[in-house]
């Protein structure tokens, strides 16, 4: 079975033939740096980032462009309210974004590149939309550019919508527009409101792109004019990508031929967004779970399906991951050796595995085959077959990595600092000593002193599991609240 996805554009799962075989082009819009990265925001990233994977263990040498938008009507807002320069404030929020990226083991991009440095870009292929008759700059001396959504035949093709059904875009002052619906590729410097800073030259008089053309322009110049696929959340079907896919290819471009959208994460049944105030941002989750754990569970669900977000939830997948790594652990205690992270091939995974990721990146049976292969795994440990227990090591670990949850990923040993190495090694010489003195109360057959030192551990916040080795410890766990 080949690589099939659901393409939005036609609303089918279609077979996946890139443009050039054996390399794929991939864009992916990322976030608007105006304030904290949320668990929604993250999920976008995690989704692309399994899929990207999976292009490459199949074989594809992939060209990965996520764009950062620094430069919006909402940063220039969030930065006056703030009092301090806008760029200032993307390029902190930009820095935050990359942490938690980062903290989640999302693979760095081939490239992301910025809107604020393809100005350039952006002026040509505006000039190029109104020479082909798809554009004009508004008469009102606003210095305002407008795409003609009338002038192209196919507009609202990817969300198949007619122009007349459409709402008036709100991303410009309409005074300037022939129709309503025309969208903003360059606004004019509002030199009473907005800071010098936020503006460049252009034949339009000084301006800034507007939102859509930006992703038009660095998908083109890194990818070309005609690419494989376009992600982002399904919250940018329309305007955004719509919009995106009609100036490209007004412009004579081919651009994206397949597109694909991951679905929200919600809290009480709304998408999480700022605007709500119903945001958790990635600092505050992981203060309390760890970036392997949060991944999990992003990656459990089917990257078109809703999430409800709930701590409760969160914690179910913190104890199915839990299951996996303890298997793991008492493998490795046995002998087995995992697979190394990042070399994993097809033929490392199992069919199960394989047929799964290729039916449209099918994570959740994907994950329900992982944890088959770890019962099956300790079923051999509590048999002692070895072979079994290797054979299950390696084939967990190497469905982890593909999921980008392999625990021996360097990615999750980033930033543990030597103060935490040397807390845990304190921590386990106290339990160790503990443990010690409970094995010999249980050889003496003092059961009492036994379970009060048991209680004693547990009361710290401890687990304890009694193993054919010997008793293994490790932190039960927290309550979100």
């Amino acid at each position: 079975m080949s690589l099939r996805i659901y393409d939005t554009a036609t609303r089918e799962v279609r077979d996946f033939v890139p443009l050039v075989e054996g390399k794929v082009g991939l864009y992916v819009c990322g976030l608007t740096v105006q304030s904290e990265p949320h668990v929604g925001h993250v999920r976008s990233g995690v989704n692309f980032d399994v899929l990207q994977r999976w292009l490459r263990v199949l074989g594809n040498d992939v060209t990965f462009i996520r764009n950062t938008t620094d430069i919006a009507d909402k940063i220039l807002a969030k930065a006056a309210e703030q009092g301090r320069p806008w760029y200032n404030l993307a390029y902190a929020m930009h820095r935050e974004l990359t942490q938690a990226y980062a903290s989640l083991n999302v693979a760095p991009p081939t490239y992301e590149p910025a809107a604020t440095g393809h100005v350039p870009e952006m002026v040509e292929l505006i000039e190029t939309l109104i020479a082909r008759g798809h554009a004009y700059a508004a008469e009102d001396g606003s210095g305002d550019v407008y795409f003609d959504v009338r002038s192209f035949g196919d507009y609202g093709a990817l969300t198949r919508q007619k122009v007349d059904d459409m709402e008036a875009a709100a991303d410009a002052d309409p005074r300037g527009k022939r129709d309503p619906r025309d969208f903003a590729l360059w606004k004019g410097w509002k030199e009473a409101s907005e800071p010098r800073t936020a503006s460049w030259p252009s034949p339009w008089g000084r301006g800034r792109p507007g939102w859509h053309i930006e992703c038009s322009a660095m998908a083109g110049k890194y990818l070309g004019d005609a690419f494989d696929i376009h992600g982002g959340g399904m919250d940018l079907r329309f305007p955004h990508h719509e919009n995106e896919q009609a100036q490209s290819r007004a412009a004579g471009q081919g651009f994206a031929q397949y597109w694909m959208h991951n679905a929200w994460i919600t809290t009480a049944g709304e998408k999480m967004s700022k605007s709500l105030g119903n945001s958790l941002t990635i600092p505050a989750v992981l203060q309390k779970y760890r970036g392997i754990e949060l991944r999990y569970y992003l990656v459990q669900a089917h990257y078109r399906s809703h999430v409800e977000f709930s701590f409760e939830a969160l914690d179910e997948a913190v104890q199915a991951f839990g299951r996996i790594e303890s298997f793991l652990e008492r493998a490795g205690a046995a002998g087995a050796t995992p697979t190394t992270a990042g070399s994993v091939a097809v033929a490392d995974l199992p069919a199960g595995f394989v047929d799964a990721m290729n039916d449209d990146i099918g994570t959740p049976a994907a994950v329900a085959l992982l944890h088959d292969t770890v019962r099956a795994g300790n079923k051999a440990l509590a048999e002692g077959d070895a072979a079994g227990v290797q054979d299950a090591v390696q084939a967990v670990t190497s469905m982890l990595d593909v999921l980008g949850l392999h625990p021996g990923d360097e990615a999750w040993a980033t930033g543990a600092s030597d103060d935490t190495a040397r807390l845990t090694e304190a921590v386990d010489a106290l339990v160790a000593g503990l443990l010690e003195q409970r094995q010999q109360a249980r050889a003496t057959k003092d059961f009492a002193a036994a379970d009060a030192i048991r209680d004693r551990i547990k009361a710290a916040g401890i687990e304890i599991e009694d193993t054919p080795s010997g008793p293994r410890w490790s932190l039960g766990q927290s309550s979100p609240n």
